[in-house]
């Protein structure tokens, strides 16, 4: 297949193609201080357009890294896209989360017996934003935990071993 079919995820995803670089702060919580880390995060084509995959690698300064990765794909009965996603925390990957895209913002939610995560991808003027908050507990808001600002290097591309 040449192109993708109507709705799939790289339609509704295709302005977040490429390798990003910049930066991710994380604000200070009861899991550790402030700080931030150089980022790289790289939305792919795959399945012939049927999926996105997203990988992320933060460094810190003294050379620790994490990681992430997940993938994008299209509800064929909902008009949401799905999100599985594991990183290195060391927790098991859970039950894929739904997304919504609106206003060119993508909006994930993760529901955990945690809590609830919200993350939310956005392009602007070149600039790739990605920002999580946090509502645990019986917290009604979102408390803000981290931010990564990166601008796009790359058509495509992954992440080097």
């Amino acid at each position: 297949m040449d192109r993708p079919l109507p709705g799939s995820a790289v339609e509704a995803l295709e302005g977040f193609l490429g390798r990003w670089t910049g930066t991710t702060h994380w604000e200070a919580t009861a899991w550790g201080p402030a700080r931030s880390a150089d980022t790289e995060i790289i939305f792919s084509l795959a399945a012939a357009g049927l999926a996105v995959t997203h990988s992320y690698r933060n460094t810190d300064a003294d050379g620790t890294r994490s990681e992430g990765h997940g993938v994008f794909t299209m509800d064929p009965d909902h008009p949401d896209t799905l999100w599985y996603h594991v990183n290195s925390m060391g927790l098991p990957p859970e039950a894929p989360a739904r997304a919504s895209l609106e206003g060119g913002t993508l909006t994930v939610e993760r529901r955990s017996d945690r809590g609830t995560a919200r993350h939310t991808f956005r392009v602007d003027d070149g600039e790739l934003t990605h920002a999580a908050g946090l509502r645990l507990g019986k917290a009604s808001d979102f408390t803000p935990f981290m931010t990564s600002v990166c601008r796009r290097v790359a058509e495509g591309a992954s992440i080097p071993a």
